[in-house]
């Protein structure tokens, strides 16, 4: 649902006041801050070496929003000067346990034992910042972005000389940095845009380049460097034009505009309104086929008729060959009409997107298709390796890497794909498959896909991430976007550049990147447990919260995170980390959560799904908002079921035709993680068939 939210924002002010004898004194020691809700940039108090029991008196001043889940990190390092700086520990504690003009002293223990610990004075103010407009489901936020535009006008110009290019950035902004060319014009057609939020408190610097006309003069004018210019955007009034001097003959001229509130990101957690269209288009076909089935003779109401979904688990070709058959044989007996969904993953997917194709597949015979199909699976695929094919592949690649795309080995799995089980280029998209629904004729298809992290463990994250003609999301946020725009950049909700959509080769690529396994899963594959190798592949978090240290604080908002102390691995332990959990081939696409931050209730919203034990979902700033990409892989690899989009509670599913095509045992025992996932959701499951 969609929610606006006024709240004032609010100020802290911080000061690290000292730690006693232990592991961080006899050191060069400081301390990083890092509140991601308020600032991209890592502040750090001075650097005291050598002392037992350093003090910095330092004081931090930010700005925060009281509806979005603000946790400050306070990393103790210890500064080199010829190698990286060391990372002692950070301490994770959540704002929200401040009260509202009331300081805070809390001494943080920062090992086990209780020898040493940190000092830290907390103020939380108002803000003299006017209230902020948010748009919220109750999982992630929008918060307020300005549109700036920025051109440079050239006073006066030598023929024989080339005006530079200047260098804006505007580092809290989506676009960073851009090169302005200067023109004689005041107005330009085309400016250089940056978007940014407001409440980054942004600043706009301008590296002007050397003046052309020094040449010829004294060395010293000849070789003086301007200074860069800055200007901070929080003071620009909204849609007035604004002239900054720039060097000597250049003006900068900038103009900022509130973006509109809409978004382009659905942030909610009913279906869109093109699939509650299709359900009611669908039921007529549903109760009709339903009604000759169970031979009734009445008609079914609305409320009678049942909502059944088609389950397909992966397995290469032999998925896709089986798949064949159990829709064929569906078919015969008019099950298929009565069905609303259908939902597959891996090799499945490479037969629900070539019967998609057709727009009436579902009413003519199959056996043409499966004709077809068989013919493609028995020929010969070399020649989708002779070098004038790979050719054209590479060529297919860097063209999709013009067009904005991070191309990655599943791209070329995709048109390998495509060469196997096709005799031509197939220029479909997902979102053509709408014509296959506009009239409720076909079940709804949805491919499903896991997001994880890099160097992290899938036992450790996973999201569930669907995959429809009408949108693409990730339901356990509840945000969405219209299937076209998958692999756009968006930011903060808004598309910022659209990329035009990828060919369906490249989402069965992606459904079924075989090649996404780190050495981690692969283990885990083999193996009931990876217990040995979580001790070398996480790092040691200890909860502090209920240390005799840690004050009793008058908690003002009881949806609150545990104060945790994460001691990173030692060089060992992270380059082993790094070779077990890096992944070489995952597929990478545009996150289109990226600005979004989570509500301060995240935790506590119903709707907010999140395995049992993933250990990341309490960490807010590592989830995957704060990522610039997807990383996506085949749901195979963890579970071998597409059952998690029929769980949706909007969808109201009745019943699930279940068609396994695992490998190994087909016996009860097989499917008894997936059968308790759908009992705890009261969905019945009809019947296992195995192929």
């Amino acid at each position: 649902m969609w929610g606006f939210k006024e709240d004032f924002q609010r100020r802290f002010l911080l000061k690290p006041e000292g730690a006693s004898q232990g592991k961080v004194s006899q050191t060069d020691c400081f301390v990083s801050l890092w509140l991601p809700t308020a600032s991209r940039e890592k502040l750090k108090t001075r650097t005291i070496s050598n002392c037992p029991n350093p003090e910095w008196n330092e004081t931090f001043s930010f700005q925060i929003q009281s509806q979005v889940k603000n946790v400050l990190e306070l990393s103790i390092c210890d500064e080199d000067t010829l190698t990286p700086d060391d990372h002692l520990l950070t301490i994770l504690y959540d704002l929200t346990k401040l009260c509202f003009r009331k300081k805070t002293h809390v001494k943080f223990p920062l090992n086990p034992e209780g020898m040493e610990e940190l000092e830290v004075e907390f103020l939380l103010e108002e803000s003299p910042s006017p209230p902020e407009m948010l748009i919220t489901n109750g999982v992630l936020v929008s918060r307020q972005v300005s549109r700036l535009e920025v051109h440079a006008e050239c006073q006066r110009r030598k023929k024989s000389r080339k005006m530079k290019d200047l260098l804006v950035t505007v580092k809290e902004s989506f676009e960073h940095t851009q090169h302005v060319s200067c023109c004689l014009e005041p107005c330009c057609a085309n400016p250089a845009c940056f978007h940014y939020p407001e409440y980054f408190q942004p600043c706009l610097h301008v590296d002007v380049p050397k003046s052309p006309w020094g040449h010829g003069l004294c060395c010293c004018c000849a070789q003086r460097k301007t200074s860069p210019v800055r200007q901070p955007l929080d003071c620009l009034p909204d849609g007035q034009t604004v002239t900054l001097p720039v060097g000597e003959n250049c003006e900068l001229h900038m103009k900022s505009t509130p973006c509109p509130q809409t978004l382009d990101v659905r942030l909610g957690f009913s279906l869109c309104p093109a699939e509650q269209e299709f359900l009611q288009k669908r039921k007529v076909v549903v109760a009709k086929a339903l009604q000759q089935v169970l031979q009734l003779e009445e008609d079914l109401s609305a409320d009678e008729v049942p909502l059944i979904a088609i389950m397909a688990t992966g397995g290469g070709t032999r998925s896709m060959t089986a798949m064949y058959g159990h829709l064929l044989g569906l078919q015969k007996l008019n099950i298929l009409n009565c069905a609303s969904y259908i939902t597959g993953l891996s090799g499945a997917t490479w037969t629900m997107a070539t019967l998609y194709r057709d727009p009436n597949w579902s009413s003519k015979n199959l056996e043409p298709a499966i004709y077809e199909a068989r013919r493609h699976v028995v020929k010969d695929k070399m020649p989708a390796l002779f070098p004038d094919q790979l050719s054209k592949f590479q060529e297919e690649l860097r063209q999709r890497s013009q067009e904005g795309y991070k191309v990655t080995f599943t791209d070329f799995w995709g048109l390998l794909i495509e060469a196997c089980l096709g005799d031509e280029r197939d220029e479909s998209k997902l979102s053509d498959q709408r014509a296959a629904l506009c009239e409720g004729q076909n079940p709804l298809p949805i491919y499903l896909t896991i997001n994880v992290k890099d160097d992290v463990s899938n036992q450790d994250f996973r999201e569930w991430c669907e995959f429809s003609p009408y949108e693409v999301g990730l339901q356990k946020y509840g945000a969405f976007i219209p299937t076209e725009l998958f692999g756009s950049e968006f930011f903060m909700g808004r598309l910022m550049k659209r990329i035009p959509e990828s060919r369906i080769c490249y989402m069965l690529g992606l459904w079924s990147s075989i090649f996404s396994l780190n050495l981690l899963d692969a283990w885990n594959l083999s193996q009931s447990s990876e217990e040995f190798f979580h001790r070398w592949t996480r790092e040691r978090v200890h909860d502090i919260e209920d240390e005799p240290l840690l004050p009793e604080i008058p908690k003002c908002d009881a949806n609150v995170l545990d104060t945790t102390v994460v001691i990173p691995g030692s060089w060992l332990s992270n380059t082993f980390r790094s070779i077990l959990t890096h992944r070489a081939f995952v597929s990478q696409f545009h996150n289109f959560l990226l600005g979004l931050q989570l509500h301060s209730d995240y935790l506590q919203n119903s709707q907010f799904s999140m395995w049992r034990d993933t250990v990341l979902d309490g960490f807010p700033n590592q989830l995957t908002e704060s990522v610039s990409h997807l990383c996506l892989l085949d749901t195979a690899f963890f579970v071998n079921s597409s059952y998690p989009p029929l769980l949706r509670p909007e969808r109201k599913v009745d019943l699930i035709i279940h068609l396994n095509y695992c490998a190994g045992s087909q016996t009860k025992a097989s499917v008894t993680k997936k059968g308790s996932c759908l009992s705890r959701s009261a969905v019945p499951l009809l019947r296992q068939a195995t192929y």
